[in-house]
């Protein structure tokens, strides 16, 4: 086995010659685009190198605390490191915060009273706020507590419609939520640069209103964050590109010192905030996770761009296409057919390291409203940062395929699925 070339190793793991060839031709004219990438990754690297030297992490930072977890030396220090990260004031990095769904609804609802109105200038929300929001009705929506939602959509071009955000916008609009990313949607993720034109448009008609953004999916990909252009918090999942690959669960919220208060508080208890809460001994991953995580998104959006292109070659519409500069780890390929969508997600789960042996299948899962196809063989179990693809069962059947956190890893992946597509006749090369 160990005289085998890498060609044949590809073989003997399920690749054929042909779309190994394939795979390798289209690689080769991604070389200088790679290259960039690692500048932004070197950029970022040093940013979170110097927030950790800033702050003065120490070995007693990944010390075990339990019950009330008082003193976590630990935990108050990586939220001033991922403070500093972001350039904010304060943040909330917790692993009591579940998944990237639950940091929003902690912060919308930490931050807005019956009577207040949320407005989304960007469309719909990713599948799972609209249960929170109440868009969909669910127990506990912020619709049951009398706050209302407000909704304008992109235009067809995926520019802002000015005109309709300016008359969305009235004295009782108290929070402006943000989707960075494309969640179940086709349209173009937004950039870190048109972010702040937003967040600018919108604090000129009203400066107290909260600007939050949903950066999931997001951090690290360009040298700046929401955060730096206007945001007045930026929410993420730790399962996705900050935790790197090694945090086993959690999430951030970082942003101006009052509105992290208030998520504290909601968090826990009032009169308790930011004070209680152990972390079990899981700081030590949290930190390592965080440092690795530059490098982690480096691979993620190498793969990224590798799937953009080989599907784009194939014509499939795909967002970002082949050259479109890139703002989130995400890439969409739309098949127009549910057995495209399956099988492409065969063949991520048969790439996995873990469950590779398992078919995953469309049912449904809890906060989306059409059966959802996921394939992740992950080291920590939904983490969307580790190599996965998923779709929703319904028009236009696109799957979205995310992480690696290797490029290597990634790149079989990518081949895996066109193989699976290739065997099932669904593509011919």
């Amino acid at each position: 086995m160990a005289n085998l070339d890498l060609e044949q190793l590809y073989q003997s793991m399920g690749i054929s010659k042909k779309v190994y060839n394939f795979g390798m031709a289209v690689e080769k004219k991604l070389q200088q685009r790679f290259d960039k990438i690692k500048e932004t990754t070197t950029y970022n690297q040093l940013k979170v190198l110097k927030a950790m030297q800033d702050n003065q992490v120490s070995e007693a930072c990944f010390a075990a605390t339990t019950g009330y977890g008082y003193n976590d030396l630990g935990r108050d220090k990586l939220e001033d490191v991922y403070a500093s990260v972001f350039h904010t004031e304060a943040a909330l990095v917790r692993p009591q915060i579940t998944c990237g769904t639950h940091a929003l609804a902690l912060a919308l609802a930490a931050n807005t009273r019956p009577g207040d109105e949320i407005l989304s200038p960007v469309g719909k929300p990713y599948d799972t706020l609209e249960e929170v929001i109440g868009i969909r009705p669910s127990k506990g929506s912020l619709a049951e507590y009398g706050i209302t939602y407000a909704q304008v959509d992109l235009l067809a071009d995926g520019g802002f419609d000015y005109d309709k955000i300016k008359s969305a916008i009235n004295e009782r609009t108290r929070l402006v939520t943000i989707q960075r990313s494309k969640g179940y949607q086709t349209r173009p993720t937004l950039s870190v640069e048109r972010i702040g034109e937003l967040i600018s448009f919108i604090k000129k008609i009203k400066p107290d209103v909260i600007c939050m953004v949903d950066n999931c999916y997001g951090e690290f990909v360009e040298t700046k964050e929401p955060s730096d252009v206007g945001a007045d918090m930026v929410v993420g999942s730790l399962i996705k590109n900050p935790g790197g690959g090694l945090a086993p669960i959690g999430g951030y919220i970082a942003g101006k010192q009052d509105f992290i208060e208030m998520c504290a508080y909601r968090l826990t208890s009032p009169g308790l905030g930011k004070e209680v809460g152990a972390t079990l001994g899981i700081n030590g991953s949290l930190y390592q996770g965080l440092f690795l995580s530059p490098t982690v998104v480096e691979s993620a959006l190498k793969g990224a761009i590798f799937a953009a292109n080989i599907y784009e070659r194939l014509g499939f519409s795909v967002v970002p296409n082949g050259t479109e500069s890139r703002h989130d780890i995400i890439q969409a390929v739309t098949f127009g057919t549910a057995e495209g969508v399956i099988a492409f997600c065969e063949g991520i789960q048969a790439a996995a390291p873990v469950d590779s042996h398992v078919v995953p299948e469309p049912w449904a899962m809890p906060g989306y409203d059409a059966d959802v196809i996921m394939a992740a063989g992950a080291f920590v179990s939904g983490s969307s940062i580790e190599l996965s693809a998923d779709g929703p069962m319904k028009e236009p059947y696109a799957v979205y395929f995310q992480g690696g956190l290797t490029y290597e890893h990634a790149r079989y992946g990518i081949l895996r699925t066109l193989q699976q597509l290739v065997d099932k006749k669904i593509i011919e090369l």
